[in-house]
């Protein structure tokens, strides 16, 4: 046997350095190239204005990779997330506002660094760090697949539906001071997945006659409106422009970039810290970039000189944030289990592209997707060293950005929202679903539920499905006293029991230099403050016992994945509604994959109003291309919001809906050949 390992493992090494060379040379073939410089272009502009969050962007843009291939789809999608939190660094430095959260802690340094005058210096040592950092991680992407890669092949399906519950735990668990409502969420993604015909036995489930819910409820239309309709609606809240103040000189760039060298092992040292930290799923750049922060801080003799526009609290956040990247990718693409709303998103990609994470992404062609896997190293690396060239050619004009009023950003995102949704099937009811999800995602936020544990559970819920019933056809209950089941149960238990533990610890006073938030009231039994929750509740409740109810007749394969969620679903939603009932408040910290800076909260009339507003123009907006067809809908919904919303001047007007109108055109109608079909009221009259 050892022979045969011995001759096996130089086979094994020559595929691997093969699949590694050819995904280089297939990176840089046009195909592959121009979709991602198209995601690198968008990741630039989500990640300079804050509020829209990468994770909603590459939501919104699912819908635009069906027609390509994986390594395209790939291209453009990492492309898009991997330059986020570089370009992200531009408005911590000069304004003090994140342009994502995982560039949080660029600001502590960063933003004092631009108040005295170092503005080039801190920029040049932001960008110059994420590329190490970034490089970093893509390289230990490929270093680990060797070491994974026997290790997941030892998996069956029931290690691999475990797995995928653990992947699911520690997304619940992020909202450690809500983890009933965590874990209600998940379950109510694991509940929308089985909506559809299922693919075994041919039964329809909770399809209610409509046809297009055959294929089941899209991620595309749930993930833009549970995350792009509450950010357009807040955007639309507190208004105004991104950047609140003029941009100044912006000079003494190539010292930050020197900086960099000079402090090269403190980079590389915060680098390994993002890439491991990035391996742990729940963790990610959102935490990462605060410990190596803290890091940066302890290895300095001059601790003092932190918070005041040390070189140092820009270096280490820098590195670590872009290089948690290729760590997170690692889980979600070896076993399947995504540690950040991001993996989860891209995950979904996977997903639509017909391909199942796992032994199949790391065998060598044509059993397997190897170079794919190796693509992904290229793809980062090859995205960020674009990023940091250009930022470096134009710093002053992508920082300018920044002070675009929000009025003219809305209508082009609201209406990239409802092409996005429409675009994955040509279905007006998927405008709908996105509405609904919208809704739905909005009350989440307001009320303190967690978003990204439903929406990777509609993700997982199929693969979960699959591996569930093959576990038991082929192992009968047996394979629940499995080994590796058990072992990866154990895990699950303590990373969901953990954070409760956590809780009970005597709470440790924070640093003078953070900022402490004040303490939340106590809310009484009956207090009026519980009662949206407790509604909210009632009608789940509601809901969930008349789903499980009409579950009784679909026969045991396809019933068996909706009792084993929904029964304990319906259990935790009662406790919690037992516990607002009590009057305990858990409040749900916002995830780290979120937007930007916060700004000033207006009054509460005024929030009413233009909540109300936004959501009539949602509505409107619907119902003009439900009546028109996207083509005929498009200008009149420019041109209405920009006048008559945004308040812009006749010219400015004009000119923006004239070129928004030629881009749409150009791009989705000649461009990508999207089949628009007519509107409705086309339909009426012919």
């Amino acid at each position: 046997m050892s022979s045969a390992a011995g001759k096996e493992t130089p086979a094994i090494t020559m595929d691997m350095l093969h699949a590694f060379v050819g995904a280089f040379h297939q990176v840089f073939t046009w195909s592959t190239l121009s979709p991602m410089l198209v995601g690198i272009a968008i990741g630039f502009l989500v990640g300079i204005l804050p509020g829209l969050g990468g994770p909603t962007a590459l939501a919104l843009m699912l819908p635009f990779i069906f027609k390509m291939t994986p390594i395209e789809a790939f291209s453009f999608l990492l492309g898009m997330a991997a330059v986020t939190a570089t370009t992200g660094d531009i408005t911590s430095v000069l304004f003090g506002v994140p342009g994502e959260a995982t560039t949080a802690s660029t600001v502590v340094d960063g933003h004092p660094m631009a108040k005295n005058g170092e503005a080039g210096r801190a920029l040049g040592a932001a960008l110059m760090s994420s590329l190490v950092g970034a490089v970093f991680g893509a390289f230990a992407l490929a270093l680990a697949i060797p070491i994974v890669r026997p290790l997941v092949l030892m998996f069956g399906s029931p290690e691999m539906f475990m797995l995928s519950l653990l992947g699911m735990s520690f997304i619940v668990t992020m909202s450690e001071n809500s983890l009933i409502k965590g874990l209600v969420a998940a379950g109510l993604g694991f509940f929308l997945a089985v909506v559809g015909v299922d693919q075994i036995s041919g039964i329809q489930r909770y399809t209610f006659g409509q046809l297009f819910l055959w294929d089941g409820i899209g991620l595309v239309p749930v993930a833009v409106g549970l995350f792009a309709i509450p950010e357009i609606i807040e955007l639309a809240v507190y208004g105004g422009s991104i950047a609140k103040g003029p941009v100044g000189k912006l000079g003494g760039v190539m010292e930050g970039v020197k900086d960099t060298f000079r402090h090269f092992w403190l980079v590389i040292r915060c680098s390994a810290i993002g890439t491991y930290l990035g391996l742990i799923p729940g963790f990610g750049a959102g935490v990462s970039q605060w410990i190596a922060y803290a890091h940066a801080v302890q290895s300095s003799p001059n601790r003092e000189r932190f918070g005041k526009g040390a070189v140092e609290g820009v270096l280490g956040p820098g590195a670590a944030n872009n290089s948690s990247l290729g760590g997170t990718l690692i889980p979600c693409i070896a076993f399947g289990v995504p540690g950040s709303l991001t993996m989860a998103i891209l995950l979904g990609a996977f997903i639509v592209q017909g391909i199942i994470p796992g032994p199949e992404m790391l065998l060598p062609e044509p059993k397997g997707k190897l170079s794919l896997t190796f693509s992904f190293v290229w793809i980062i690396v090859v995205s960020n060293v674009i990023t940091v060239a250009v930022c470096f050619m134009f710093l002053r004009q992508l920082a300018r950005l920044t002070q675009l009023r929000s009025g003219l950003l809305m209508p082009f995102i609201l209406l990239l929202v409802f092409l996005g949704a429409f675009a994955e099937k040509n279905a007006f009811e998927d405008m709908a679903i996105v509405i609904l999800f919208g809704a739905i995602g909005w009350v989440m936020v307001k009320l303190d539920w967690p978003r990204p544990p439903l929406l990777l559970g509609l993700v997982l819920g199929p693969l979960m499905e699959n591996r569930l019933f093959l576990s038991v056809d082929n192992y009968g209950y047996e394979w629940l006293w499995r080994p590796g089941v058990m072992i990866i149960f154990a895990l699950t238990a303590a990373g969901i029991v953990y954070p409760l533990w956590k809780r009970r610890r005597p709470k440790v006073m924070p640093p003078a230099t953070s900022i402490e938030a004040p303490p939340a009231p106590e809310i009484q039994p009956g207090e009026a403050a519980n009662r949206p929750t407790q509604v909210f509740l009632c009608v789940l409740i509601a809901i969930l016992a008349a789903a499980l109810w009409t579950s009784r007749t679909f026969g045991y394969r396809a019933g068996l994945f909706p009792w084993v969620i929904g029964f304990p679903l319906l259990g935790l939603i009662i406790a919690q509604f037992v516990f607002t009932l009590k009057g305990r408040r858990a409040i749900v910290p916002m995830f780290a994959e979120g937007g930007g800076g916060a700004a000033a909260k207006p009054p509460p009339s005024l929030e009413f109003r233009r909540t109300v507003s936004m959501a009539g123009w949602i509505l409107g907006s619907f119902g003009m291309i439900w009546l028109l067809g996207f083509p005929l809908a498009f200008p009149p919904i420019l041109f209405a919001y920009l006048k008559f919303s945004a308040a812009e001047k006749w010219p400015t007007t004009l000119a923006v809906t004239t070129c928004g109108w030629a881009v749409f055109h150009g791009v989705f109608v000649y461009g990508l050949r999207i089949p628009f079909p007519e509107g409705r009221i086309f339909e009426w009259f012919s």
